[in-house]
């Protein structure tokens, strides 16, 4: 076990967690779920790195919990990036890496990889919402161009789920520049 890298792993984890993903999202129930895996894994790591048994089975079991818990909500690929930098993390910290230079330098560049990835200079909030609209949308300009006015925002994709052409309604998935307040699911009129 090395002291430095738990005490790394540990001043990384406040970063990326309190400094980056609090400050830029705040989802309360993904910070508890961040902490909790990065300490899990850390723990586990250090226990089998004591043990007789392989890496490759406890990197296989870290890989099937991960996305066992990935799976049980629709996240965000940013916050999917924020579980695995999390997790790599823990890793990194309950592994006996020598020199301990190295797993320090390496937990550094997993939090700056986030903190630069995820700064909103580098990639602005995009928000993705469901909307049903009072009207059959065929013509993908027309849908856009409705949908954009609807917004009051730019309109960076569109997928029809769903074109009614009976009930003469179009429900639409739309990735858009991310405002204040975002509707999950709208009913336009």
């Amino acid at each position: 076990m090395s002291y430095p890298l738990v005490a790394a792993d540990l001043l990384a984890l406040t970063v990326l967690v309190f400094g980056l993903f609090w400050h830029r999202d705040g989802r309360r129930e993904l910070v508890v779920a961040y902490l909790t895996v990065n300490i899990g894994v850390l723990g586990v790591t250090m226990a089998l790195s004591s043990a007789t048994i392989g890496a490759g089975l406890g990197l296989g079991l870290f890989g099937v919990l991960s996305i066992i818990r990935l799976r049980s909500e629709e996240l965000a690929q940013r916050e999917i990036a924020y579980y695995f930098a999390a997790l790599a993390l823990g890793l990194l910290g309950g592994l006996a890496i020598s020199p301990t230079w190295l797993g320090v330098a390496l937990m550094a560049a997993i939090v700056a990889a986030v903190a630069i990835g995820d700064h909103p200079a580098v990639s602005p909030r995009t928000a993705t919402s469901q909307i049903r609209l009072d009207r059959a949308y065929a013509d993908p300009t027309a849908l856009t161009a409705h949908v954009a006015q609807l917004l009051g925002t730019e309109v960076l994709g569109i997928d029809v789920v769903k074109l009614d052409l009976a009930d003469d309604t179009t429900l639409v998935r739309v990735r858009h520049r991310a405002q204040i307040t975002s509707p999950a699911t709208q009913v336009v009129r």
